[in-house]
């Protein structure tokens, strides 16, 4: 090799570096997908079929950044990154398989959605099941988290219009925590009856909650209308959980 081809070699590896160290955490690729197909949390998947351009794009560029990379950002860019990820990758893996009435009739009954091995990251190719257990929840302890992961179902909390971006997380989460709690088919307070009545999230990440804030009802207290949350201070009341609806956020059909 001479001495020109070297340089160019050299060159064109600091071009490299510098492009996967200068991610946009503005995620505006991703926010241009969700200002253009999410409508009140629920999703225009047809659309999206259609033109997946932009949500491709995106996932490619989050597949550039190296764990070095990564690790060089402070904790909440580290979050939005990998919640922005779990999302942009749940409306592909949804699109490469719409219709369908739910995202649990993606899969096997061996291997579900959650299973298949469709994220890109760091190098790998791992899954959604991997990203939300074995790396949010495992390496931050912020159980605000739940209230950002949507998995396409009516369950979930609503998909949020914009992406999730570092300066703004602890507001952002805050915000999607209040949204959630104030729907009422998935979480409320039966004041005369003596009841609360709670997503399944809040029993199936319960010990998330309860290391964050000592028990499931101090941190949704946290959320809930000051009068609501003396409530839950001074009385006592009993938790039922709601039914999780699974069926699809689609945006409905008018023909």
């Amino acid at each position: 090799m001479n001495i020109r081809s070297g340089i160019l070699v050299v060159w064109c590896l600091v071009v490299a570096a510098g492009t996967v160290s200068a991610f946009d955490h503005t995620h505006a690729a991703f926010a241009e997908v969700l200002d253009a197909y999410v409508q009140d949390g629920l999703v225009d998947y047809r659309g999206l079929q259609e033109q997946p351009e932009t949500l491709r794009r995106y996932l490619r560029d989050v597949a550039m950044v190296s764990p070095e990379a990564f690790r060089s950002w402070d904790e909440n860019r580290q979050i939005a990154f990998l919640v922005n990820l779990y999302n942009a990758q749940t409306l592909d893996l949804i699109i490469r398989h719409y219709p369908l009435p739910t995202i649990r009739d993606i899969g096997s009954i061996f291997t579900g959605p959650w299973g298949q091995r469709v994220v890109n990251l760091f190098g790998r190719i791992t899954t959604l099941d991997t990203l939300e257990h074995k790396i949010l929840r495992v390496n931050y302890q912020r159980p605000g988290i739940h209230f950002a992961l949507v998995c396409a179902a009516m369950g979930c909390p609503p998909l949020r219009g914009e992406p999730y971006v570092g300066d703004r997380l602890d507001e952002q989460f805050r915000d999607q925590g209040k949204q959630f709690l104030a729907e009422s088919s998935k979480n409320r307070l039966d004041a005369e009856n003596g009841i609360l009545y709670l997503s399944p999230i809040f029993k199936w990440f319960r010990e998330d909650f309860e290391k964050q804030s000592g028990s499931v009802l101090a941190f949704i207290g946290e959320y809930l209308p000051m009068e609501q949350r003396k409530m839950l201070e001074t009385e006592s009341f009993r938790i039922r959980y709601t039914d999780y609806d699974w069926s699809l956020n689609d945006i409905p059909r008018t023909r």
